[in-house]
């Protein structure tokens, strides 16, 4: 649709009189076309000039669609005088975009858009055409003609608002500029990096020369690795090696706008790619908080900028209310979150917002309200530059600057204008202020901050910066204060202490309790009831960044959610390391939930347990993945039908705790084949018995982010003495012919986990004939005898709180079970299941099994409970009252001695019970 026809707004004319001669010169123009020209004319004399310049151009523009004219305006081939021609067509644009802004034929983005589209187009055009003789006359080592399609890896980067494609009317452009040095030999760098740094000077000095044409774009190289010091032009190497080692705030979030705008872009995606560890931080980074508000008080108090809001020369873009305040506030919260969440990696400042309030990071309606304003200030910027083409962000100091101003905005009351420009400043204070200001520490020191304790607290590793004690003076006396209301005061500062001893750092994380002060809540809850927890916490403290998301105390995902979340959490990642990295990170995460919800009464114990069972099972499948590939890689596909993992014990039994290790056998089927195909082929049994050593090693290996698992592969066909993996043909013959009645017993539990679907089901089958085997009663009951009696012997229990080992507890318990299991030919695993099998079978009466089970049950959950707050019984002790609050919570018992002797009396019952049982 042609221009004309699409006009919906009107500026009204400041000088009438210019603004009426002025639209005479595109004749046969008729209403909207000449009022609009009549508006511009006579309210910006830069576009008065424009007009008079280009009025033959802008006569036929107007009966054309723009983007025809702006799309034709980049099509235009180099001519050999390109700084001439660019000129020329920046007054084009410069023409095109001011009347689609100001007669609403063009939204904010498609203004902003067509002037970043210029710059890359016009800074695509310099570069080559300086480039060229460069390597016309071979001053570039190795380069031909064609190496101009790329510049021959250079890359400039487009910055800030270019990189956004946000340019404003008057821009100037932002860029870096790198060289990918690898397409040079190492003795070569150094004459190509000469080439790149003329080319690079030479193009910017074509963009910003000014002459009496005018200009294309000022040009600014400032935002390089230490400007001061190096050159325009860098390798991209030490370019990275800079940011790793020395980068800073503003950086990060410079790079988040960051593209490729001309040059070879392939190479500038991968650096890119390189950079995004530094830009978006793997933890939570609420450090970037006071980074971002110190960055604002030096921009105001280098331009004299104050807080209050004065609308004479008040400065749109720096000033308090204004553009950079709304960019701030969504750039610093998109570098808090934007390690963990991809989704909110935008360029542009308004898809930042959106994609904020998607995440629930920021309010829906703060989102839509900031980006409203940010459309508003964005229009009101570009009038003022449009009154003398001036990079200028202050409103007017006079009221006829400010009547000019409404003017261009098509609105006839000044007043209405001042009040609106007055109120929305006022409200992007009002929403933004209050997240960057830090808070004050309290005066006094409360009362529970015993000297003995505290005063070693300056030496720990994580208050060694001045910038960690400063975040921590300010947290002190709210964190003591909360302490203090804890149950047990003193218990909670003393684990609280250890938590602070343990942490490697602080700054991170004290930066996120000041942002986020329910954390704390947390957190002393955790130091009150669970110290085991808390020195978890104190290795591990990124997992409380998970707090922060909107599902943190939502409802379990399931196994086929945790399966989803998984799958979007690799996706992005190719490298082997970096996904078990990530598997370790977001298992942390989850784990940690699942803690965190059976603290708060949110989850029970079996509750628990069945969630860290999923989440076992989880993480086991998202690590066979990778690590079957990478074996592949090296070996060969799986020789035959593949492998099974088969988990035993509390993993087939979806009974594991906080503590938990994974029992596994792997189980695999080489049909027949007896080599691998790969590059480095192997023995089919070499082949399966490294696979299982590489899936262990995946599974327990300590990196960065800790280990997945411990593994136990002792309950494998022969146990330490047999191959750590075993074909099916061989687990069955062992199983049907060799088996000892504990092997049978472990199988009752059994439940394939992951590998291959079809040898998964063949294997569960397997596992029904093998229960279904006819036994003597009396020799099961013999060997069980004789197992319980060793299993005494070796692991009689530790004290009083043991709810696990010793007879008449929880292995003694399951033992039973599982021998019900086998005289009944029961298939399931779980413990009350087996009981019931025992019942039906007239193995054992109901009130045997009513007995048994909640016998199990109490032990279970004394032994969920305490796992999660501290790795050995023997520690139940230094738990505290919060400990103990939430033990007998869990257990329904009023005071510990009731719960002990409860305890003891269901150890002797059982005891005897089943050697009553064993003994029939």
């Amino acid at each position: 649709m042609e221009f004309l026809s699409r006009i919906t707004a009107l500026p009204l004319a400041f000088d009438p009189e210019i603004g009426a001669d002025t639209a005479k010169l595109c004749p046969g123009l008729t209403s909207p076309g000449r009022d609009l020209l009549a508006g511009a004319a006579g309210s910006s004399p830069y576009l008065a000039g424009l007009i008079r310049k280009e009025a033959n151009w802008l006569s036929d523009a107007l009966i054309r669609p723009p983007e025809d004219c702006l799309s034709e305006i980049l099509d235009e081939d180099a001519s050999p005088d390109p700084g001439r021609a660019l000129r020329q067509a920046k007054r084009r644009v410069a023409l095109l975009t001011a009347l689609a802004d100001l007669g609403g034929v063009w939204s904010l983005a498609e203004v902003t858009g067509a002037l970043t589209r210029f710059a890359d187009h016009a800074l695509g055009v310099a570069a080559r055409h300086h480039l060229a003789p460069e390597i016309a006359r071979g001053r570039l080592p190795g380069q031909g003609e064609e190496a101009l399609d790329d510049l021959g890896g250079l890359v400039f980067f487009a910055m800030g608002k270019m990189g956004a494609h946000e340019l404003n009317y008057s821009s100037d452009i932002d860029l870096v500029a790198f060289f990918d040095e690898s397409r040079y030999a190492p003795d070569m760098v150094m004459d190509a990096r000469r080439v790149f740094v003329r080319v690079t000077r030479a193009a910017a000095a074509t963009l910003s020369d000014l002459t009496g044409e005018g200009y294309v774009f000022r040009t600014d190289l400032r935002l390089r690795p230490d400007p001061s010091v190096t050159p325009v032009c860098i390798a991209m190497d030490p370019a990275e090696s800079y940011y790793e080692t020395q980068g800073r705030t503003w950086e990060r979030a410079a790079w988040i706008k960051a593209r490729p705008a001309a040059g070879d872009f392939a190479a500038g995606d991968r650096f890119l790619e390189r950079l995004r560890p530094f830009v978006w931080r793997r933890h939570l980074d609420f450090a970037a908080i006071e980074d971002a508000h110190d960055i604002r008080l030096r921009i105001r108090a280098h331009k004299g900028l104050f807080r209050q809001i004065r609308l004479e020369d008040h400065n749109i873009k720096l000033g308090t209310g204004g553009i950079r305040d709304i960019e701030f506030f969504t750039q610093t919260r998109q570098l808090i979150s934007g390690g963990r969440d991809p989704s909110l990696r935008c360029r542009a400042t308004q898809d930042g917002l959106a994609a904020l309030a998607r995440a629930g990071w920021v309010p829906p309606e703060v989102a839509t309200e900031l980006s409203a304003i940010y459309t508003e200030h964005r229009r009101i910027e570009h009038r003022l530059q449009m009154v003398n083409d001036a990079q200028t962000h202050s409103l007017p100091q006079t009221e006829e600057g400010f009547r000019r101003l409404a003017c261009l905005s098509g609105e006839g009351d000044v007043t209405a204008l001042r009040g609106a420009l007055r109120a929305r400043l006022a409200r992007v204070a009002e929403l933004t202020e209050d997240f960057f200001e830090t808070r004050a520490a309290a005066p006094r020191e409360v009362s529970l901050a015993h000297e003995q304790i505290t005063e070693h607290w300056p030496s720990y590793p994580a208050l060694r910066s001045q910038r960690a004690q400063a975040i921590f003076d300010r947290l002190r006396p709210d964190i003591l204060s909360r302490l203090e209301r804890a149950s047990k005061p003193q218990e909670a500062l003393v684990q609280f202490d250890r938590f602070l001893s343990g942490l490697p750092a602080g700054v991170q994380l004290f930066s996120l309790f000041e942002a986020n002060p329910q954390i704390l809540d947390l957190l002393v809850d955790i130091c009150a009831a669970a110290p085991g927890l808390a020195r978890y916490l104190s290795r591990h403290s990124g997992v409380l960044d998970a707090v922060l998301g909107g599902d943190f105390f939502s409802d379990w995902p399931g196994r086929a959610g945790l399966d989803r979340l998984v799958s979007d959490a690799l996706a992005p990642l190719d490298d082997y390391e970096a996904r078990l990295e990530e598997i370790r990170r977001w298992r942390k995460d989850w784990h940690f939930r699942i803690g965190v919800h059976h603290l708060r009464g949110l989850a029970d114990a079996e509750t628990a347990a069945l969630q860290y069972s999923d989440l076992a099972e989880v993480s086991l499948n998202a690590v066979w993945t990778p690590v079957v590939e990478a074996f592949s890689a090296r070996h060969g596909p799986l020789p035959g039908r593949g492998a099974a993992v088969l988990g035993m014990g509390s993993l087939g039994a979806r009974a594991l705790n906080a503590g938990s290790d994974l029992d596994l056998v792997i189980i695999y089927d080489a049909a027949g084949e007896e080599m691998s195909s790969g590059r480095r082929p192997l023995a089919v049994r070499l082949y399966y018995a490294r696979l299982t050593q590489a899936l262990v090693t995946a599974l327990s290996a300590q990196m960065s982010e800790g280990r997945l698992y411990e593994v136990d592969m002792r309950l494998r066909p022969s146990g330490t003495q047999g191959p750590v993996a075993a074909s099916i043909t061989s687990f069955r013959s062992y199983q049907q012919n060799e088996a000892w009645t504990w092997e049978h017993l472990a199988l009752t539990r059994a439940r394939p986990v992951a590998g291959s679907p079809a040898l998964m089901a063949e294997l569960e089958d397997f596992r029904g004939q093998v229960l279904d085997m006819e036994r003597d009663p009396a020799r099961i009951r013999h060997d069980v005898a004789e197992m319980r009696a060793k299993l005494a012997a070796a692991k009689p229990g530790d004290g009083a709180w043991e709810a696990k080992s010793g007879a008449g507890r929880m292995t003694d318990i399951a033992l039973v079970a599982q021998m019900l299991a086998l005289l009944t030919q029961s298939r399931g695993r779980r413990i009350f299941t087996q009981l019931e099998a025992g019942v039906a079978g007239g193995w054992i009466s109901d009130d045997e099994r009513d007995a048994l089970h909640m016998a199990y049950g109490l032990f279970a959950t004394v032994s969920q409970a305490v796992r999660l707050m501290t790795q050995n019984t023997a520690d139940i002790g230094e738990l505290g009252a919060a400990g103990h609050d939430f033990l007998l919570r869990e257990t329904d018992f009023t005071s510990l001695s009731d719960l002990s002797g409860a305890m003891d009396r269901a150890t002797s019952r059982t005891m005897n019970m089943i050697d009553d049982i064993l003994a029939r």
